[in-house]
């Protein structure tokens, strides 16, 4: 990729700060933006027009992407393609499932072995002498719907990875259509797979373009997008897993919600209005907090409901000798 870069500490807003017995410890900044359910934008902060790498919040596009080249799954399985998962035994049966589907192991799998991100599904592989595998990474769900859309198009699966191949090609053609915009610059994403340089807004562009789909439309894109964007309310537990911030989200207020690592999240409320921001220090603790404050400022979720949510996720308290003595507020 080029030099460039995402924007400066000068350009970004205060999005949330933490607090501990009053005092003011921290501060998280970045950029955010928010669009109506008619795609106009009601609110901005910071600098949305400079660019960021989405990181996981593009595996949406990405999961479109796989599914119109040909990766046609419905279910869990749909969800899994466009997860970041906590690797629990129930995430790798489902993607072991997509593997096997198409003639393909685990073997297969490009991104790097990891341990699970759940606790006990980790806790439980070192009882049992197991090791890291790349089922476990977070990503695996969406290598392989990469890998089964190079099964259905006769594609070489050894190298899908490739910005350079025919899939990588293909999924990027499809987030320049969602998004509207050119891709600024291409990445390699923790995983392995290229991750495209783009505007917040533009992001935010193409998870509204996927909120406000239809799945009775003429276009197979649309047609895709609007059941993916179902399927994951549906199934919320597959998107990350228990306890998630994504999963919570979308259990209690059916938001489609999808983070991304360094500090980014987007977020579409039930009528369509849609999110997108990016902390500047990369921290994901107050994403999905500062998400949902944007979107009942907006109008769409009860600001009540939102701050009894905050109140009931321990990630968001900040304790002193094992008791709760402070708490991370939205400041938009």
């Amino acid at each position: 990729m080029t030099s460039a870069s995402t924007f400066p500490a000068s350009a970004a807003a205060e999005l949330a700060v933490v607090e501990r017995d009053g005092f003011i410890e921290s501060r998280h900044v970045g950029s955010a933006i928010v669009l109506s359910p008619e795609g106009e934008i009601v609110a901005s902060h910071g600098d949305p027009s400079a660019l960021i790498l989405p990181r996981s919040s593009l595996k949406p596009l990405l999961a479109v992407g796989c599914a119109t080249a040909g990766a046609a799954f419905e279910g869990e399985r749909l969800v899994l393609s466009t997860a970041s998962h906590e690797g629990t035994d129930r995430h790798a049966a489902v993607v072991r499932q997509m593997l096997a589907d198409v003639g393909l192991t685990e073997d297969a799998l490009l991104c790097p072995p990891s341990w699970p991100g759940d606790a006990e599904a980790r806790r439980a592989m070192i009882r049992e002498g197991a090791d890291k595998a790349p089922i476990r990474h977070n990503c695996s769900g969406k290598h392989a719907a990469m890998l089964t859309a190079c099964r259905v198009n006769g594609w070489d699966t050894t190298t899908y990875t490739d910005p350079t191949h025919p899939l990588q090609v293909h999924l990027r053609e499809v987030v320049e259509r969602l998004t509207g915009s050119r891709i600024a610059g291409v990445a390699v994403d923790g995983c392995g797979a290229p991750v495209h340089a783009m505007s917040l807004e533009a992001l935010a562009r193409g998870i509204h373009r996927m909120g406000a789909s239809s799945e009775s439309s003429p276009f197979a894109l649309h047609r895709v997008a609007g059941v993916l964007v179902r399927t994951v309310r549906e199934h919320p537990w597959a998107i990350e897993g228990p306890g998630g911030d994504d999963t919570l989200t979308i259990e209690r207020f059916g938001v489609f919600s999808k983070k991304g690592a360094e500090g980014v999240q987007v977020m579409i409320a039930p009528d369509g209005t849609t999110m997108a921001l990016k902390m500047l220090d990369g921290s994901n603790r107050a994403g999905s907090l500062v998400g949902l404050a944007l979107l009942a400022r907006a109008g769409c979720l009860e600001v009540a409901d939102v701050a009894a949510a905050a109140a009931e996720r321990p990630g968001l308290r900040i304790l002193g000798g094992g008791r709760p003595v402070g708490i991370i507020r939205a400041q938009v």
